[in-house]
């Protein structure tokens, strides 16, 4: 009679292994997929042309984290409005998955939607706050939102608990702006916010960005701003570029020290379109 020859351990042990390296392959292969479709949501949901207009100068950089399920939800966009004023605006929703990519989608519709009804910054944050509670969702999102007149340089911001923006004169002045921002988007109904009165002098810049420009373990937020200040100084008075500016400006995610979404967009501006002095009557002499 034979007995029946007992399990190899070793045998059973590299089964084991074996299936336990199939089932994290199967688990690597779905989180790259959720990170593929997260980022594919972002850029697809992001502008992909700015307004054009004499005298106005746009920039944006973008660049969405991408390490593990750490993708976020910043966003920036650029549009023109009815009322032929410039609608500017940046944010950041809060959580790092697809489902955060999807609501800064929603935020983005959201805004430029109700900018046809209303381009009063204040009241725009407002109206857009309301309209995300009745969504049910339990995230929230910060943002700024600036409306800018091309003709005259005259812009006016709101902010839902974001950043500040930063400002820089073509005479060596910058400085962060410090206006009175209000509660985040999508917390609690019926709040305000408070609109701040600019004006965009010829050569000058305003610079918006999102924390993971200027936020993290290895930089505090004033010091990131303070390099951003710096920066566009420097761009303001040396008459770079926008698109030098908002390049120089995205390379500060690099000292964050995490990875997170980061995203800058870089407003400058010709000066006031006025029109031409009348042309001097010419003496024809005999």
């Amino acid at each position: 009679m034979f007995r029946k020859r007992p399990t190899d351990d070793g045998d059973e042990l590299l089964a084991r292994l074996g299936s336990l390296t199939a089932q994290a392959r199967e688990r690597a292969e779905q989180q790259r997929s959720q990170v593929e479709l997260a980022i594919a949501l972002q850029r697809g949901m992001l502008p992909r042309d700015l307004p054009s207009r004499p005298g106005l100068h746009l920039a944006v950089r973008y660049a969405p984290a991408n390490q593990g399920l750490n993708v976020g939800g910043d966003w920036y966009d650029a549009f023109a409005m009815p009322d032929g004023k410039i609608g500017l605006t940046i944010g950041d929703v809060q959580g790092h998955n697809i489902e955060a990519a999807a609501f800064m989608g929603q935020v983005r519709a959201a805004l430029r939607a109700l900018a046809s009804v209303t381009s009063e910054p204040g009241e725009l944050l407002a109206r857009t706050n309301d309209l995300l509670l009745t969504l049910g969702s339990d995230l929230f999102a910060t943002c700024t939102f600036l409306r800018l007149d091309p003709v005259t340089g005259v812009l006016e911001s709101a902010r839902a608990g974001h950043i500040p923006f930063v400002w820089a004169t073509a005479d060596g002045k910058s400085g962060v702006v410090h206006d009175m921002g209000g509660p985040p988007l999508g917390i609690q109904p019926g709040m305000d916010y408070r609109v701040t009165r600019h004006r965009l002098s010829t050569g000058g810049v305003f610079v918006l960005l999102t924390d993971g420009v200027v936020e993290g373990p290895s930089l505090h937020v004033e010091d990131g701003l303070a390099q951003v200040v710096r920066l566009a100084g420097i761009a303001a008075v040396a008459g770079l570029k926008v698109h030098a500016l908002a390049a120089a400006v995205i390379k500060g995610a690099d000292h964050v020290g995490h990875d997170d979404d980061a995203a800058v967009l870089v407003v400058g501006h010709d000066g006031p379109n006025t029109p031409p002095p009348p042309a001097q009557p010419r003496v024809v002499r005999p």
